[in-house]
């Protein structure tokens, strides 16, 4: 569904929390389950893609999480009032785990011609000159960050894309929080170094 062209529901729901959209989805209200879904669609996605590096993985994983997400809401199981987006990154985190586990695989960042990831969750009409320089701009990102060790690129995506607090990121990646604070310090500091060596500016 576009955003342009807005429902008259979505209007009304637009100041409600998760929390209420949540109650309303799990009254029989589904309309208030698509505002949620559109609300997060973009960190979600954004971040399971940069986790499992395949369009159509993350878009399967995507749908999965919120399968989940709907099952637990209506058997009546979701308690994490306030934290709804940390929960939903929770179980795409775990989903994306599952399928490594699968493929007997660890997550690596393709440097094929994949299609660029801000293409794909970008909604707003770009001149092609801004998409240019967008796209140049994002394509180093990631090709920076496909050069560091699996753990501080892991923080640094669940940080920056996700949002999540580093007791969030500590709890999901079973670590302490010195220890996500330290990935994340030397993960932005081989970044830095990264950047010199190239000549980056982003």
């Amino acid at each position: 569904m576009s955003i342009t062209t807005q429902k008259p529901f979505m209007k009304a729901f637009a100041k409600k929390t998760d929390n209420d959209l949540i109650q309303l989805f799990v009254e029989g209200n589904t309309e208030a389950l698509e505002i949620l879904v559109l609300r997060h669609k973009d960190k979600l996605y954004t971040s399971i893609l940069f986790l499992v590096k395949d369009k159509y993985l993350a878009e399967d994983i995507f749908q999965d999480v919120f399968i989940r997400i709907i099952d637990t809401m209506r058997s009546g199981r979701y308690t994490e009032e306030g934290k709804f987006l940390p929960w939903a990154m929770r179980i795409a985190h775990n989903l994306c785990v599952d399928h490594f586990r699968k493929v007997k695989r660890t997550p690596t960042i393709k440097n094929g011609d994949d299609k660029d990831i801000f293409e794909v969750i970008n909604f707003s009409e770009d001149s092609a000159e801004t998409t240019m320089m967008k796209r140049q701009s994002h394509d180093r990102v990631r090709e920076m960050l496909d050069r560091l060790p699996e753990d501080q690129r892991e923080v640094i995506i669940l940080r920056h894309y996700a949002d999540m607090s580093f007791k969030e990121i500590a709890s999901m990646t079973n670590c302490s929080i010195n220890t996500a604070l330290g990935r994340m310090r030397y993960g932005l500091i081989n970044l830095r170094k990264l950047m010199m060596q190239k000549q980056i500016a982003l």
